[in-house]
């Protein structure tokens, strides 16, 4: 038993943090004659490898003579499991980081052509880069060839390529790797990053040292234990309970609720302890079928590919028209069912009783019910499909929900009785849930519509529609509108007055939407539609907002960062500015190209309570460890023995040095004497979360300042 809980939590951590590809290379027989001390071996490996200095990408440089003074030069990069690193040709200058070649010694060689790229190509638009981009995938190896003339034999080529590499949760500053050609010999070689054919950079010149001596020691040992991220995905609570409530209201469909009494009564007909066994027996078949329909889901497409639906706009528009044709379904225009034979199968072999026959009981009931709960069904997998495991955890809910009932009433007959009966109330039901539907279908319309940049349905729009959704719905409620099932309603009942005027409060609300806040200059984002609408940044009529112009003028780098909150791009002028006004700092270590950068200020930083903290808390510093633009004169890192070109490098070194990690985004409160408030922060989804470690970090600044 030891050796199997030391196993599962090795699995564990491996898969909380995506590592999937060490998992694969573990020797599973030594694990097994030495379980124990591998696994805490294993685990001590997976810990520290998450705030280590990355590198998944190696290059290789070749050299081929193809005339009498031409030559084809390669750049190859074999590149890790899970990585990527994007093209020279991006269309624009403004999303990630494009590989660059460049050449540092003059007059060698004269190049012939385009250089000409190859190796696992995706090309496609990023919604949060709003452009076209392209990249090279870590199936085969990413290679460069560029066809020279060489103009002087005797000289070697020496210059550096580079690049920028992402996974699915962060990505790392762009990084240099020099080079050097010796036409004379036919040789090419490279050294470390940064280094030249492996020798040491020449520290005399203009060393600088990043180093912080009070912000490295404190990193190791924060003021503060809290801040602490749990190991748990703190999603999944809330995709289970979104299957579950998905469940909840399958039950009161047309489809299933009249199920109930007629399948309890089947089995209550023997004596009491059989109708509790056969009760409980149909309902784990029920979580059995649902729950291997989202491993199956899993299964066949794939964690990432799952993980790619919430981004792609094919994707998305598909989704859209989905989720149109399965409203107009609800409204009761036509329905969508599975085919009949199917059902005279399951319902064949029902009939053979015993176990098997409970459990083709269950898979019927799939099956007939299919054209009520197919549309929650996809509902809930593509809202999951953002985890790799959400499949399985949304349809666990879902079934558990679906069960529950049968194995309930099988438990305890009497119960029946309070059931209401069936009739035009679920109609009822579905319909309302035909305009949940709708308002769903425009979440991935609008996904669509910013990762092409449409600029159809931004933030206006798609309020405005919501507003209208949720007023026909009141004029549902009323009476006023009906659809081709409904009866004429005589008499509003109070159910339905409850109803009807939830729907106009939720109208009134949506309306807020509108309001104007003059703090932000920007709209009033509602919580309902966190991760819902676009941002409200993202509009047709707000003009952008202006900077202090006083602060500004004492430091240059104070700016506009994300939702219009105030902050510095330089760490000093940033540090100066806080011990000013006695405020403790957030470092946001960042990119332009950095895709969960973009998702945690779109997603988290869009919330009041966080863009309260942000703006009048803490004084916001962001480090664009991907700037490329020139520094005055190339510097040398003391510390780490690299070459800085660009602000990039700087920053990228300085949160090496000081944080030993070099992946983006990563947040780190500080006070105003460089002391780590709590531990840094890296991308988690989720707000609550985020506000929770801001707290944590202004609690125990404000314990410091009072001593």
């Amino acid at each position: 038993m030891k050796c199997l809980a030391t196993l599962l939590n090795i699995f564990v951590e491996l898969f909380e943090n995506n590592r999937f590809s060490q998992f694969q290379q573990i020797d599973m027989k030594r694990l097994h004659r030495r379980c124990l001390w591998q696994g805490i071996f294993l685990l001590f490996v997976v810990a520290s490898s998450a705030a280590q200095e990355l590198n998944p990408v190696s290059w290789s440089f070749f050299l081929e003579k193809v005339g009498e003074s031409e030559y084809v030069i390669s750049y190859k990069a074999d590149i890790e499991k899970g990585w990527t690193v994007y093209s020279q040709y991006l269309e624009s200058d403004e999303g990630p980081v494009a590989t660059e070649i460049w050449y540092e010694t003059e007059g060698v060689v004269e190049n012939i052509g385009r250089s000409e790229e190859s190796g696992a190509r995706k090309e496609g638009f990023d919604k949060f880069f709003e452009m076209n981009v392209v990249k090279y995938l870590d199936t085969e190896p990413f290679v460069i060839t560029q066809q020279v003339k060489v103009l002087d034999a005797a000289k070697v080529l020496k210059g550096y390529l580079t690049y920028m590499t992402c996974d699915d949760e962060r990505c790392l500053p762009p990084t240099d790797v020099e080079f050097s050609f010796d036409f004379g010999s036919g040789k090419a070689s490279t050294g470390d990053h940064l280094g030249v054919s492996g020798d040491l950079v020449n520290l005399d010149g203009n060393v600088i040292d990043q180093v912080r001596p009070s912000l490295k020691s404190s990193f190791e040992n924060p003021v503060a234990t809290c801040g602490e991220e749990s190991t748990l995905n703190s999603s999944l609570p809330w995709m289970f309970l979104f299957g579950f409530l998905g469940g909840m209201l399958a039950l009161l469909t047309p489809c299933v609720f009249p199920m109930i009494p007629l399948t309890v009564s089947y089995f209550t007909k023997d004596n009491k302890k059989k109708g509790w066994w056969n009760g409980t027996v149909y309902g784990l078949s029920i979580i059995v079928i649902y729950v291997t329909i989202g491993l199956l889901i899993t299964g066949l497409f794939g964690e990432e590919a799952l993980n790619r639906l919430s981004t792609n706009w094919i994707a998305n528009t598909l989704f859209f028209v989905i989720f149109i044709l399965f409203a107009f379904s609800f409204f009761g225009f036509y329905e969508i069912t599975l085919p009949s034979s199917w059902s005279s199968k399951t319902d064949r072999m029902a009939d053979r009783g015993g176990l098997i026959g409970i459990f083709f009981m269950a898979f019927t009931l799939a099956i007939v019910s299919f054209s009520c709960t197919g549309p929650i069904i996809g509902t809930a997998i593509v809202q999951a499909a953002t985890n790799q495991v959400g499949p399985f955890v949304v349809m666990l809910g879902f079934s558990l929900a679906l069960a529950l009932p049968f194995g309930l009433f099988a438990a305890f007959p009497a119960w029946l009785n309070s059931l209401p009966q069936s009739g035009g109330w679920m109609n009822s039901v579905k319909v309302v849930l035909g305009f949940l539907e709708l308002a769903l279908a425009l979440k991935f319309l609008s996904v669509a519509d910013m990762t092409n940049n449409w600029g159809l349905l931004r933030y206006e729009v798609f309020l405005a529609a919501w507003i209208l959704i949720a007023v026909l719905m009141a004029l549902y409620g009323f009476g006023w509108i009906r659809f081709p099932h409904d009866s004429p309603v005589k008499k509003i009942s109070a159910r339905r007055w409850v109803y009807s005027l939830g729907c106009v409060a939720l109208a009134v609300y949506l309306a807020t939407g509108f309001a104007y806040r003059d703090d932000i200059k920007s709209y009033n984002s509602l919580k309902l539609l966190s991760g819902l609408a676009p941002p409200a940044n993202y509009n047709f009529f707000l003009p952008e907002p202006e900077v202090d112009q006083e602060i500004k003028a004492r430091y240059p780098s104070y700016d506009k960062c994300a939702n219009n909150i105030d902050c510095f791009k330089d760490y000093y002028e940033g540090l100066a500015y806080a011990q000013e006004v006695g405020k403790p700092v957030l470092l946001d270590h960042t990119g332009y190209g950095c895709v969960n950068c973009r998702k945690t200020e779109e997603h988290i930083w869009i919330d009041d309570r966080v863009r309260e903290m942000l703006s009048e808390d803490f004084v916001l510093v962001s480090l664009y460890v991907d700037d490329d633009k020139k520094l005055d004169e190339v510097l040398i890192s003391k510390s780490r023995n690299k070459k800085m070109r660009n602000i990039g490098n700087k920053w990228a070194d300085f949160q090496i040095v000081n944080f030993q990690q070099n992946s983006q985004p990563l947040y780190v409160m500080i006070t105003p004497e460089e002391q780590v408030l709590a531990n840094p922060r890296g991308y988690k989804e989720g707000v609550d979360g985020y506000v929770d470690y801001l707290e944590c970090g202004l609690r125990t600044y404000q314990s410091l300042s009072s001593r």
